[in-house]
């Protein structure tokens, strides 16, 4: 017998398929629902239930089959840089889908959402670190897109009733996460530095980030499941981390001493950022239990593995 249903969406993307696997590891029975332009199939855990869909598809099918209790709302056009090429597409997905899906929950009487926002709201910090009472001003569409349906979800539980809670992720990294597209800074440079290659930064390296593992995230989204009602909470490390210091970290795990290329600032870029944990720790019980030096670790030897199977495999087809 599960203890609940829960629907993830983006449940076979980066950190969609960790919350999904710990879904699955505590006995609830999960519906995925992704439409795999991002996520992979080999990330999806054989024991969830997969559609093929994107979230601004009709989902009646989806409802219908199951009484869904939970939603994980992870689907998402995270790419800054498209958002600022094809502004229209990222509100599309990030807007249209969302009030799609809310509007599933409300006909179908979905207890909670757990919506998954960004750093990315919040601009160009007025100060450092950032709490969630912080002004919202974002500075690329990608940040407009995230915090839009921050609103509708207040308003469906003003007018239905639809319990929510809104976690605003720093920069994620670790296992799963595609270093091609989308991928963040972390997976990137781990990719070069496993092909020996040195690390592009855009800008002088001085910029910072707070870097939070995909595991803890995936933590906090099962925490947030039962506390945090109506509430907005950062997701982070609270800690703040330059890129040139990143890089730095990364020879010394690898033991290689990579120069690093550096090149113009991009637009939309935030320059410096990290997110301040208070709220997560008090009212979700969490905190996270990666730090930057471990994470990186166990990241690289994913990453390191896939490296070398992929080898293999181009191996056997010469």
């Amino acid at each position: 017998m599960f203890l609940r249903t829960v629907l993830v969406t983006g449940g076979a993307g980066f950190i969609g398929s960790h919350i999904v696997d710990k879904l699955i590891a505590k006995g609830d029975r999960v519906i995925v629902v992704d439409n795999l332009s991002t996520g992979k199939k080999e990330n999806l855990n054989p024991q969830a239930e997969f559609y093929q869909l994107d979230i601004r598809d009709d989902l009646t099918e989806v409802f219908e089959n199951y009484q869904i209790d939970y939603v994980i709302h992870q689907a998402a056009q995270i790419d800054v840089q498209q958002s600022l090429e094809q502004p229209d597409f990222d509100s599309d997905v990030n807007i249209t889908g969302t009030v799609n899906l809310l509007e599933y929950c409300r006909q179908y009487d979905v207890e909670k959402i757990v919506y998954a926002s960004s750093a990315a709201v919040y601009g160009q910090p007025e100060y450092l670190g950032v709490d969630e009472e912080h002004p919202v001003n974002p500075i690329s569409y990608y940040g407009i897109s995230k915090h839009t349906p921050e609103h509708y979800l207040k308003v469906f539980h003003q007018l239905y009733d639809l319990d929510y809670t809104i976690l605003r992720y720093a920069n994620a990294y670790g296992i799963r996460q595609d270093p091609k597209g989308e991928g963040g800074v972390i997976s990137i440079f781990v990719d070069k530095f496993l092909q020996g290659e040195q690390p592009i930064i855009f800008g002088d390296g001085e910029q910072t980030r707070d870097f939070v593992y995909v595991d803890d995230i995936a933590e906090a989204n099962l925490a947030a499941l039962e506390h945090g009602s109506g509430e907005i909470i950062n997701i982070s490390c609270n800690i703040q981390t330059s890129i040139n210091d990143l890089v730095a970290t990364m020879n010394q795990i690898t033991g290689l001493d990579l120069k690093t290329v550096y090149q113009g600032a991009r637009s939309g870029d935030i320059r410096d950022s990290y997110l301040v944990n208070d709220k997560a720790q008090d009212i979700l019980d969490w905190e996270p239990q990666y730090d930057l030096q471990t994470g990186l670790k166990e990241t690289f030897a994913y990453y390191r593995d896939q490296y070398n199977l992929n080898q293999e495999i181009a191996a056997t087809k010469e």
